[in-house]
């Protein structure tokens, strides 16, 4: 045998090992990357996001089909029920952007006001179409682990200045901190990623009646993310 024909074949068998592994290498950064989700315009009074990191799991498997948000008078617990549900999504149950969507919508303001703004807040918390159909074939879930809900100063201040009627009645904001968890399958490998998000939930608890304190809240309006008020 040519021994030069030799040398060319194992530098050619050599030259398709490598370009396999960088193959390999490329496509779990991309696995992750879609896990990870886009990263956050900066913007003014941001918290520092961090890097993302891989986690273990630490909430049980999402429910199989979006559940309604359930009604409340109390508003810190109402903020922490919005935040939870607007981050809780599953790619696995079939269901789709719009179907997770569609829970907030409906505690949303009665009036109908702040609805078309509030449906294009809810739209930037999810993944677009494509991006979804991506994550379907990972199998991707994501959850929210809440560490703090709290009035930020910035909505105090707000208040103080707003004039009459230009606030809805029992209208408040809770910045809302914590985690965003996702998971999802690579071939038969699982992969996991997580980062600190931080928003502000708007909401209204107005009075049904002067013998109630206040009446079942509704959602108004949501900040962008990693975009709060402080």
């Amino acid at each position: 045998m040519d021994p030069t024909f030799d040398r060319y074949r194992r530098r050619l068998l050599i030259a398709a090992i490598a370009g396999g592994l960088v193959l390999v290498l490329l496509v779990g950064i991309g696995v992750y990357g879609l896990l990870r989700g886009p990263a956050q315009p900066a913007g003014p009074g941001d918290r520092p996001s961090g890097t993302p990191t891989e986690s273990t799991p630490s909430s049980p498997r999402l429910p199989e089909a979006p559940r309604a948000v359930p009604l409340t008078t109390d508003a810190e617990t109402f903020a922490r029920t919005v935040a939870a549900a607007l981050f809780a999504w599953d790619t696995a149950t079939g269901y789709g952007p719009a179907d997770y969507a569609q829970p907030l919508v409906d505690v949303g303001d009665p009036t109908g006001n702040e609805t078309a703004g509030l449906a294009s807040d809810i739209r930037s918390y999810l993944p677009t179409p494509e991006a979804w159909a991506q994550l379907r074939t990972y199998q991707t879930r994501q959850w929210l682990s809440i560490d703090a809900a709290f009035v930020p100063d910035a909505w105090e201040v707000a208040v103080a200045q707003a004039a009459p009627g230009q606030l809805p009645p029992g209208a408040i904001a809770y910045t809302i901190e914590g985690t965003r968890h996702r998971d999802g399958t690579w071939g038969t490998e699982p992969v996991e990623a997580s980062r600190p998000v931080t928003f502000t939930v708007f909401l209204a608890c107005p009075p049904p009646a002067p013998q109630f304190r206040t009446g079942p809240c509704h959602l108004l309006r949501l900040s962008q993310l990693d975009n709060p008020l402080r």
